[in-house]
């Protein structure tokens, strides 16, 4: 029989991983690698972007607090030429009760995702190549509860400012994924011990009865930044979680 290989579909294409060392932004890495993109990596830690580097075959790397914004206009400044892709895992979340709730680092949660959004689609254009994709990512529900208050309305405002960036910075393409609950190192630090009892229920309930990994949202991401039909989207994936 005669099958021919299918070619990459990013051969040629550079994608820059902002928080690319370790869990999602790692296996998106992994995952455009394997379509034949050039990745560029970018996280906190040093010697762990080192690591991550290596182990994906990265072209360059960048160690630096994303959320400093003097730090994020030298990285943008400092690349070589034109990039086609930049995906944005995004600063952790900011959880506390109302009673507890500091003003100071609330405001600074709210503003790392909202801002940050705002700042890489500025620096963006004219970096980006037309046809190119910035992806964020959000939770995929507004989750409602004590010491959820700032992290709700993050996620609720998000879809929004997507969408007019999209239109904005055109013809660079911003999507959105919004994924639920998704087993990575960042999940293991945030539920400690009660990691296993979360696996095991969301196994029990979820309609696709496993628990969504860095590679179910790696597949998506990489698929976003090849479909260049997609703008302005918000994309859920969470095993069917906002149903159950």
């Amino acid at each position: 029989m005669d099958v021919t290989a299918r070619e990459p579909e990013l051969a040629g294409q550079t994608v820059v991983v902002i928080g690319g060392s370790s869990g999602i932004g790692l296996e998106v890495a992994r995952r455009a690698r394997g379509e034949g993109a050039e990745v560029i990596l970018t996280g906190r830690d040093a010697e762990r972007l080192k690591q991550a580097a290596a182990e994906v075959g990265a072209r360059d790397t960048a160690a630096f607090d994303v959320t400093d914004p003097a730090a994020l206009d030298r990285f943008f400044a400092g690349l070589p030429g034109p990039v086609d892709h930049v995906m944005v895992t995004g600063p952790g979340p900011y959880y506390a009760p109302l009673a507890e709730l500091d003003h100071a680092r609330a405001v600074r949660a709210f503003d790392d995702h909202q801002w940050l959004a705002i700042a890489v689609a500025q620096h963006a254009v004219g970096r980006v190549r037309p046809g190119g994709t910035l992806l964020f990512m959000a939770s995929s529900d507004p989750t409602h509860g004590p010491g959820l208050s700032i992290m709700s309305a993050a996620t609720a405002a998000l879809p929004a400012l997507i969408a007019n960036l999209a239109v904005e910075i055109a013809p660079v393409r911003v999507n959105l994924i919004a994924a639920g609950f998704v087993d990575t190192p960042l999940s293991a630090r945030l539920l400690g011990d009660d990691l296993d009892a979360r696996r095991a229920q969301l196994r029990a309930t979820l309609p696709i009865r496993r628990v969504v990994g860095p590679a179910d949202i790696a597949a998506l991401a990489v698929h976003l930044m090849i479909n260049t039909a997609v703008t302005g989207a918000t994309v859920d994936i969470d095993g069917g979680q906002r149903l159950v």
